[in-house]
């Protein structure tokens, strides 16, 4: 299902990028509007408009259906309650044991024993 709906929506976006193309510029920021031109007339303007519109649409929907279906098999998680044990063993105490949130973060913001000397770079 969701391979079909990425095929769909590959090709709406190629032919989005392909209508957007053809369609007539109006100056803009570098003002090199073209005054002529094989698709110059209104009502190609008004079908490329319209075409450009319903691609969009598209665009839009396969956007959400295509997060829908990738949230579907996605679970919610916590990271306040741990099911498991702790991933590290706190120091002083076998794993599993006082190891909470707080605890571990306590642990972390303690600073490290300062060096007992200057130390020496090694060579290799």
């Amino acid at each position: 299902m969701q391979t079909v709906v990425i095929v769909v929506h590959l090709m709406i976006v190629l032919a989005m990028i392909g209508v957007v193309l053809l369609q007539k510029s109006e100056g803009g920021g570098l003002g090199i509007g073209s005054s002529g031109g094989f698709m110059s007339s209104r009502g190609t303007s008004n079908v490329l408009t319209r075409t450009t519109a319903i691609l969009a649409g598209g665009f839009f929907a396969t956007s959400l259906v295509l997060s829908i279906l990738a949230s579907m098999d996605r679970k919610p998680r916590s990271i306040i309650q741990n099911s498991g044990p702790p991933a590290q063993q706190t120091p002083g105490g076998p794993l599993g044991q006082g190891g909470g949130l707080l605890d571990t973060l306590r642990q972390q913001e303690q600073p490290a024993a300062p060096p007992a000397g200057p130390q020496v770079p090694r060579s290799q």
